[in-house]
């Protein structure tokens, strides 16, 4: 069945105008501003680049990339210095939603938007690209009453985005604007416009998406973490949405890696040393776990405590006389990271998991290491 959403009020649908190339936009929706080399009273490292020609290879190299960095180093200082109430209304509106951030942009500002939507999703707050030429031709219909929409453009003129905005418009879906122009039918159209600092692309023409993708991206940034923050978002949430690679594994718990059940090699402490040695064997991990009469982890014997026990009577003696008390334990809630640690440090291979003093779980290096905690 089709999903009909309700119409909220009556808006003209609303035709971006493109302006021409020359006037003021590039490909990719960046304005065409002066060229650095004419601006270098403004640009930060211009001057250096626009001298780099006339410089040993390997110098034109590093004052280019040099001028770059400087360039949008500065227009983020400027945009952090411009960061106002907007910033905290764009907050309220994405923070409200009850479905998911819908972040859109074409060209370069896409690709942009597309890592802002992976950071939003990562950081806790559900969220989704969608592209706007596909979101003309059926892909609207991802987008519902519950969800908030990001948008970016440079010129805020981005004829692709027309019909986007439009619907967000026709049933009251909040809308954030990310522009470079306060003028701009974007920042007019949306519920919250955050708008560039007036900063030249870092390239020699002033063409390339350089300065203004990066402040768009840092303000993606902002939004995710400030959201984050908000939400007392967590270094445990932040595993469930990275459970491979080596954050995952930095982050895993002992939990995560213990063996439970009857996997753990535990008898009573009064057992005879000949069964002991027996379920020594059978539980594989070269330690048994002795159990006090109140259920609490008396002690533990390893190889090395045969080894230090051995003598004719050793079969006749029970656990409890050659047992090791006080055993080294660790909790089920420790990173796998302190117990691989622990073990380093005492070099021990095994690790019993007591909870008030009960053994709950046994955690071996192996599976430190199978799990890539090292």
């Amino acid at each position: 069945m089709a999903h009909v959403l309700p119409v909220k009020r009556d808006v003209s649908l609303t035709r971006l105008r493109a302006t021409p190339y020359m006037r003021g936009s590039g490909p990719d929706d960046t304005r065409m501003t002066t060229p650095l080399a004419a601006d270098s009273a403004k640009q930060p490292g211009a001057s250096d680049l626009a001298a780099a020609g006339s410089q040993r290879p390997g110098a034109a190299d590093l004052a280019a990339a040099r001028a770059v960095l400087a360039t949008e180093a500065a227009a983020l200082t400027a945009l952090a210095e411009r960061l106002d109430g907007h910033f905290a209304a764009a907050l309220d509106l994405i923070g409200r939603a009850t479905g998911r951030v819908v972040v859109t942009g074409m060209g370069k500002s896409g690709h942009v938007a597309r890592k802002i939507a992976a950071t939003f999703a990562s950081t806790g707050t559900p969220a989704l690209f969608v592209h706007p030429a596909e979101a003309s031709h059926g892909d609207l219909g991802m987008i519902t009453t519950a969800d908030a929409v990001l948008a970016l453009s440079n010129s805020g003129e981005t004829p692709e985005l027309a019909d986007l905005i439009d619907y967000t418009r026709r049933f009251a879906i909040p809308l954030v604007g990310i522009t470079g122009r306060a003028e701009s039918t974007l920042a007019r159209e949306a519920d919250v416009a955050l708008v560039l600092a007036d900063a030249p692309e870092a390239c020699p023409m002033g063409l390339a998406p350089t300065t203004s993708t990066t402040q768009m991206l840092g303000l993606g940034d902002a939004l995710a973490v400030a959201l984050l923050a908000r939400k007392g978002f967590t270094a445990a949430d932040f595993r469930l949405f990275h459970p491979g690679g080596r954050l995952g594994r930095r982050l895993l718990r002992v939990r995560d890696l213990m063996h439970t059940g009857t996997e753990v090699p535990l008898a009573p402490a009064s057992t005879p040393m000949d069964r002991a040695i027996l379920a020594m064997t059978a539980g594989r991990f070269g330690c048994l776990g002795l159990v006090a009469g109140d259920g609490t982890l008396a002690g533990i014997i390893t190889d090395g405590d045969l080894r230090r026990a051995m003598a004719a009577d050793l079969l006749s003696r029970s656990a409890a006389e050659v047992m090791t008390t006080a055993p080294l334990t660790i909790g089920a809630e420790a990173l796998a990271a302190e117990a691989m640690r622990v073990m380093n440090e005492r070099r021990i291979t095994a690790l019993f998991v007591t909870d008030a003093g009960r053994p709950v779980g046994i955690l071996h290096v192996h599976d430190l290491l199978r799990a890539g905690v090292a």
